[in-house]
């Protein structure tokens, strides 16, 4: 079982992000809202409280019973945990005279004798010069208690970093787990490695050898099923489970006719190739039919997920007992579903299948609900799955539906899937495509005046869609090549019967959404 730090979560924007920097150095965490914490965490090394958008001032502030684990094991309060730590124990936090937001430069007040108590001080900035740091906050630590003894300081802010004299338990006022803080990776090293002791032992390698050993005295000879989307998730999860079980494992990868062009027979033979046991099933027909009429997105969604749940059951109706369903779920999922005020807002339904383990009496099994995307990847790799698998852009459920706005029809689809071959083959041409995280065209519902040779013409538009990101929570939209978009334009145009204008999507999320419904 390996080490593990225990992360609580106070509603930090943040918070995952500190998880994943752990994951970087190797280092296995949980992230778990701070209203919520397990009884027992296994092998427990050290605990970090999150940063939290709340004042710890304002009534119903987070404010959970810290003594478990103070003293017992080092812990480590990030911006709102640090004044947490600091008003737990007398210390006075009020608002800051301006609200700090942004970079900063550290002083490192315990390099001076003044300063040094103890053995510890120096132990969280091991081997960091003065380094700038990322603030966010609007209250400030005014004073410490006289068992704290203050580590750091920067222009704005006296208490920048302090530690409780005589056990292993740090505040610091700045996110060490964003890009912006230079030496955030350091800290978080010097405090996981070096005061909690962690082995950094957290490898694909590891994760996959107790994955197919758990799986195998999980399921023993048992039959699962498991539908693939041609995505990364779901197919490593399905080589996980190949690797555990064999041909006990029932892989069903459904055309919904909104895949992208010539998607279907490629992913299926890409799949075969791989050695799995996979039925191939084209629906498109029945998909397309259900969805004649709709316009609106929501509805969209769910028609597509409830013809999946019919057509998924149909087929594993066919299996004979078979007993597990087996999901692509991974960590951000599980954080999102028990975060600290409950599920998110919904701002799109989500294209996971609900309800069919309790229409078919099936056990569920998530091989890969304890990783980030970027470590699905990684362990995908170790598995020795093709790299252009495992390094496919992101595409949704629902698939060009929704990139398909308005009425869905089989022409409309047909532009939209020859737009959309043309970007991403260009992409790829132009060694553009691993630096975007997601791409694709979607068809918009206006025509356009335009002029082909001597002729006027009104015809659809085609707008183009690409944005770079970390894990899709936030993106930026990409800025590719003037002369590229130049190019991908021209080919639309002029290859693609019923387009006549080509447009490039410039907006961030937030506001916007990287997908359109």
């Amino acid at each position: 079982m390996h080490q593990t730090i225990l992360i609580l979560d106070f509603g930090s924007q943040y918070t995952q992000l500190i998880a994943r920097r752990l994951r970087e150095l190797s280092i296995y965490s949980e992230i778990h809202p701070f209203n919520h914490i397990p009884d027992t965490v296994e092998n427990l090394q050290g605990v970090i409280l999150s940063g939290s958008p709340c004042s710890v001032n304002e009534e119903g502030a987070p404010n959970p019973d810290l003594s478990r684990f103070k003293g017992n094991v080092p812990l480590l309060g990030v911006c709102y945990g640090a004044q947490l730590l600091t008003k737990q124990n007398g210390g006075e936090v009020g608002k800051s005279s301006t609200r700090e937001f942004g970079r900063a430069q550290l002083a490192f007040l315990a390099s001076s004798s003044e300063f040094i108590v103890d053995d510890y001080n120096n132990r969280l900035f091991n081997e960091v010069e003065s380094s700038q740091v990322w603030m966010s906050h609007s209250d400030t630590i005014k004073q410490v208690p006289d068992s704290f003894e203050v580590l750091a300081s920067s222009d704005n802010i006296p208490v920048a970093a302090f530690h409780i004299k005589g056990e292993e338990t740090y505040g610091i006022q700045f996110h060490p787990e964003v890009t912006h803080s230079t030496d955030g990776m350091k800290i978080l090293e010097n405090f996981a490695v070096g005061i909690c002791g962690c082995t950094q032992d957290w490898t694909p390698a590891h994760f996959i050898d107790e994955t197919v050993a758990n799986l195998k005295d999980k399921l023993g000879s048992e039959k699962v099923v498991i539908g693939l989307s041609g995505g990364v998730d779901s197919s490593v999860a399905a080589v996980l489970l190949d690797k555990s079980i064999g041909q006990n494992l029932y892989c069903v990868f459904i055309d919904n006719g909104l895949l992208r062009k010539n998607e279907y027979t490629q992913v299926l033979d890409s799949y075969k190739n791989m050695g799995l046991n996979v039925i191939g099933v084209d629906a498109s027909q029945r998909f397309l039919s259900q969805l004649k009429g709709i316009s609106d997105p929501e509805t969209k969604r769910k028609t597509i997920g409830r013809v999946f749940i019919e057509v998924f059951e149909e087929e594993a109706k066919k299996i004979s007992e078979v007993k597990w369903l087996a999901q692509g779920t991974i960590y951000p999922d599980v954080i999102e579903s028990v975060s600290m005020g409950g599920p998110s807002q919904t701002i799109k339904s989500h294209h996971n299948v609900g309800g069919l383990p309790e229409k078919m009496s099936l056990k569920i099994v998530e091989p890969l609900r304890m990783l980030f995307k970027d470590e699905v990847r990684r362990v995908g790799k170790a598995l020795g799955m093709n790299a252009s698998l495992l390094g496919r852009h992101p595409f949704p459920g629902p698939g060009l539906s929704i990139r398909l706005l308005g009425e869905i029809s089989e022409e409309k689809i047909r532009i939209l899937q020859d737009a959309d071959d043309i970007f991403i083959k260009a992409l790829k041409e132009d060694e553009l495509y691993d630096k975007v995280w997601q791409a694709g065209a979607i068809f918009l519902p206006v025509q356009s005046v335009g002029v082909m040779g001597d002729e006027r013409t009104y015809q659809h538009v085609i707008c183009l869609r690409a944005v770079s990101s970390v894990d899709g929570m936030t993106a930026d939209w990409s800025h590719l090549p003037h002369e590229f978009l130049a190019k991908v334009s021209n080919r639309i145009i002029n290859q693609v019967p019923g387009i006549n204008r080509v447009v490039y999507d410039i907006s961030s999320k937030p506001p916007a959404t990287i997908e359109w419904e």
